[in-house]
């Protein structure tokens, strides 16, 4: 069939000429509802706009591309567009999620208990990333994205749509002028594979 030479899917919405994030959003993430409820409760603990992009961008390769990895591979895919402040908070989280911090009111989550056991342990590589992590400059800037990273939904906030982070992401996140996907980045590849997923070619 013709979408699996590269043409639009008939079975998902058709994407813009010049994507914007909020037309991925829109069109490609299909539950977005982690990502704008840790976002919203960023701006509503008083973080501010850069935290509330990180908390809205933090699991965006797990709800539209790939879930191993997940800190690691959504700050890849949005390294040229926001401050590597920003990145390397969105990188870190994934490990610093593991790591109880009392000084912020984290603790370890109590559904890692019940998913990996009450003696689980961090792979050393993970307990080598923290290591590195927890005396690094941005530290905090990624430790307020995993307080902000909810695991159990608020049913009270359930109107939020990508509409109430456009002012947001408009004033820090560096849109191309081509639209994502189309910008010659090094991470172009990963933008259009969300735009054709079932493209072979």
């Amino acid at each position: 069939e013709k979408y699996m030479a590269g043409m639009d899917d008939p079975r998902l919405p058709k994407m813009p000429k010049n994507p914007t994030l909020v037309d991925f959003f829109r069109y490609r993430i299909p539950n977005p509802a982690h990502l704008l409820q840790s976002a919203n409760l960023a701006l509503k603990n008083g973080m501010g706009e850069r935290i509330a992009l990180a908390c809205l961008l933090h699991d965006i390769s797990v709800e539209a591309l790939i879930r191993t990895d997940h800190g690691f591979w959504a700050a890849q895919l949005v390294t040229p567009y926001v401050d590597e402040e920003i990145s390397w908070a969105i990188r870190k989280h994934q490990t610093l999620r593991f790591f109880a911090d009392k000084s912020v009111g984290y603790d370890y989550p109590h559904k890692y208990r019940e998913w990996f056991g009450a003696d689980y342990k961090v792979e050393p590589w993970i307990q080598a990333e923290y290591d590195e992590a927890k005396n690094h400059k941005w530290y905090m800037t990624s430790r307020l994205i995993t307080l902000n990273d909810l695991y159990a939904f608020d049913p009270a906030v359930s109107d939020l749509t990508i509409d109430h982070f456009e002012d947001v992401i408009g004033r820090h996140f560096k849109q191309p002028k081509e639209g994502l996907g189309f910008d010659g980045s090094p991470v172009a590849h990963m933008w259009r594979t969300m735009i054709w997923p079932h493209s072979f070619l």
